[in-house]
């Protein structure tokens, strides 16, 4: 019996654990389904396989082989762990086999996820005698290394970012890949949707335009978690017709999913005590026990907070490695690549993460997978769950609920959670700054014709606008260059801004980068004042130099961390669609967001109280984007006037962002909310939800279609709720400081349902 079971069968048998444990679903073991090597399979890459202990395939395996083989583009979505890798590796290492100059494109979300693949490929092309030149393209390769990767790389393994900056601007230095390019793999597809989704179906578009040009027709073969749409958001991405594979035949070890709910501090209130805290003590009961676990939590100051807190709670000697480390976005790429490297060898004994380490890297075997808060997916939750559990017998996957209403919403609906299709994964190639902004890069890397097609269509009225805008010039039927700017270096695909704000420290007389951080997120987490964590120090920061991008910081140690507030104001430019009944209208349309950072918070550390707030004095930033409303005419609201109207929309707003976030396949930050209880455009008491993002992604017209299943959602959650008046976990603290918040806002629910 392992260490873990044991430590199961202490919870199991602790009243104070189960009482706050609202799901403990048991996971049996699944028996694989296997298939014998095709025929067509050779016999040299049959030989590698079985020295690996490959003897059959699973299922799915050999069906996409199949599939490939038949000359289809091929999409296998299948469970964490489930060897996806060889879907893909065995199409493209049976053809460099009979053709020594096919090339392969392998596109992954992260840089950590590309290292770990050609370790793989480099791993299978050694154990059969085969001169494949696989490698790595990205920020970190270094300088010398690049042009053997551009001559001679049978497969280049990169990323959408280096991809669209670095690889396609300079396709004519590539030509040995673009005129033998024979698989284009893309991994990990369910991340590319909402904004990132939106780019990369962009650079798709490019790539292809480019292929084209050197005479190339690269098969797709794409892999995916499970989200209910892979059929269709694979055609989105690429444009072409795709066969689905959902249907997994790997085996599956037996799996403990408890959904634990922290317990109420105060009944009144509805507050319940910190996740942070709650993860923190029994993931230190995990340590204890030599399990080694992995820690998801929802944000960078969440991986910063619970990294300080168990590393004080392990008794180490000065210097010596405490075994527990963060890992997340901003730090360094050597930091990254020494922790997956200590989790496979086990001298890492924890890590907390942000979601960088949801992806498929290999870590080792971990046992124990705890989840900080709900991570806005089915399939996120499922796939942060999958990282335990790759190879030992038991695992753990301990889902800790916070206070937010979509957290409650699942952790008092685990029925539905563990009932419930994947969600559908939206994203928008064709909004118009996103696609302005792709056609401008494809236009440097080859020159338009007017009426050539680029995506669903023509783009020739955006040519014509970057005419007069003097970026294209016109000749003979054809849009040529004319900047000396090159277009790709300024767009970030990852966000809606083009540039990110580089963080300095400056506490030795040497400043260093310890990170960085987007230009929308700046206000916010690097004004003055604020406190930024990093690999568990405290900075302060000291300036904030808006205009060159850069936060300059000083190592301190206080005992608090700080929040800020954004407030906003929108105003309707145009509506796209409306439809009114006798209690509600609702629409959706373009809008303009100005938003401005006014104030922080400083929060005491452990305890989570409010210590005092300062001031921030930054510029308003802008953002034209889409956005879902619904008004309340007066003769709907049954006498409902003045103070309950404001209380019922500032429910709303707090509450609808979290619910819909679930329906949508988005982080709750993606849809933002603002209430009016007279709204300038409608003249009437309004909720808007907008999609956090310059043009949008979709989010709202969705929203504008589904509205009702995400608000019968949020009226079970205000229902659920014990608190009694309002509170964090429902309609909010501030939605009716005397206790009436709740009442009102489902009152409003109530209309919006009728």
């Amino acid at each position: 019996m392992t260490k873990l079971i044991d430590l199961l069968d202490r919870w199991k048998e602790k009243p104070s654990f189960m009482a706050n444990v609202t799901r403990w679903e048991v996971l049996p073991a699944v028996e694989g389904n296997y298939r014998d090597f095709p025929f067509f399979l050779d016999q040299r890459l049959q030989a590698a396989l079985r020295k690996r202990g490959i003897t059959q395939l699973y299922s799915h395996q050999a069906e996409a082989l199949q599939t490939a083989q038949r000359g289809e583009n091929v999409v296998v979505v299948t469970p964490t762990a489930s060897g996806k890798t060889l879907c893909y590796n065995l199409p493209v290492l049976n053809t460099a086999l009979r053709d020594q100059e096919s090339r392969a494109l392998y596109l992954f979300p992260t840089k950590a996820l590309s290292q770990d693949q050609v370790a793989e490929l480099r791993d299978l092309s050694q154990s059969m005698d085969l001169q494949l030149n696989a490698y790595t393209y990205d920020g970190d390769t270094e300088p010398g290394i690049r042009q053997t990767v551009r001559k001679s790389g049978h497969i280049v393994v990169t990323n959408p970012d280096m991809l669209h900056g670095g690889i396609l601007p300079h396709h004519t230095k590539w030509v040995r890949l673009f005129q033998n390019l024979k698989y284009i793999v893309i991994d990990e597809m369910h991340q590319y949707r909402g904004v990132f989704g939106s780019h990369v179906a962009n650079v798709i578009r490019r790539l292809k335009r480019i292929c084209r040009f050197y005479g190339a027709d690269p098969l797709f073969i794409l892999c995916s978690a499970t989200i209910a749409n892979p059929g269709e958001l694979a055609r989105l991405l690429i444009e072409e017709p795709v066969t689905a594979i959902t249907e997994s035949g790997a085996p599956l070890v037996e799996k403990h999913f408890i959904f634990y709910n922290p317990p109420v501090v105060n009944s009144d209130l509805g507050l319940r005590r910190s996740s942070l805290l709650e993860a923190r003590q029994l993931t230190a009961e995990l340590i204890k026990e030599k399990v080694q676990t992995i820690i998801f939590t929802r944000s960078r100051i969440g991986v910063e907070l619970l990294l300080t807190y168990l590393r004080q709670g392990i008794r180490s000697r000065p210097g010596e490695d405490s075994g527990v480390h963060g890992y997340r976005g901003g730090y360094l790429p050597r930091e990254r690549r020494a922790i997956e490297e200590g989790l496979r060898r086990g001298s890492v004994k924890a890590v907390v993460s942000t979601n960088a380490l949801e992806l498929g890297i290999d870590i080792g075997q971990l046992e124990a997978c705890v989840i900080t808060g709900y991570p806005g997916t089915v399939a996120s939750t499922w796939q942060q769950a999958g990282r335990a559990g790759r190879r030992g017998e038991t695992s753990l996957a301990l889902l800790i609920a916070n206070s937010e209403p979509l957290n409650q919403y699942v952790a008092a609906n685990p029925d539905y959670f563990f009932g419930r299709a994947p969600e559908r994964a939206l994203a928008n190639p064709d909004n118009l700054i996103i696609l302005t902004n792709h056609v401008r890069c494809a236009a440097f890397e080859l020159p338009f014709s007017a009426q050539e097609p680029f995506g669903r269509g023509t783009v020739e009225e955006i040519l014509q606008f970057l005419e007069e805008e003097q970026v294209l010039y016109h000749h003979e039927g054809r849009y040529h260059w004319m900047e000396d700017a090159y277009p790709a270096e300024e767009i970030s695909l990852r966000s809606a801004t083009r540039e990110n704000v580089v963080i300095i420290d400056i506490t030795r007389p040497q400043p260093v980068v310890i990170g960085e951080v987007d230009r929308f997120s700046a206000p916010m987490l690097v004004h003055e004042e604020a406190i930024y964590m990093h690999g568990g120090q405290q900075y302060q920061v000291e300036k904030l130099d808006f205009a060159e991008k850069k936060a300059f910081v000083r190592q301190a140690e206080v005992n608090y961390f700080t929040d800020a507030n954004l407030a906003v104001d929108l105003k309707v430019l145009d509506t796209a669609d409306e439809e009114k009944n006798a209690h509600i209208c609702r629409a959706w349309g373009e809008v303009r967001i100005n938003a401005l950072v006014s104030m922080f918070k400083k929060i005491r550390l452990n305890t989570h109280e409010n210590l005092g707030s300062g001031p921030v004095d930054l510029p308003e930033t802008e953002m034209h984007t889409t956005a879902f409303w619904i008004s309340f005419p007066p003769e709907s609201l049954d006498g409902m006037v003045g103070t309950p109207v404001e209380e019922g929309l500032l429910g709303l707003a707090n509450l609808a962002p979290q619910v819909a976030s679930f329906f949508l396949m988005g982080d709750p930050r993606d849809l933002r909310a603002v209430s009016m209880a007279r709204a300038p455009f409608t003249g009437l008491p309004t909720l808007y939800l907008y999609d956090n993002f310059p043009g949008g992604v979709g989010y709202s017209q969705e929203l504008y279609r589904i509205y009702r299943q995400v608000f019968q959602a949020a009226r079970e959650v205000i229902a659920r709720c014990s608190c009694s008046g309002g509170c964090p976990s429902c309609v909010g603290p501030l939605s009716g400081l005397g206790g009436t918040g709740k009442v009102h806002t489902m009152r409003l629910l109530e209309v919006i349902l009728k």
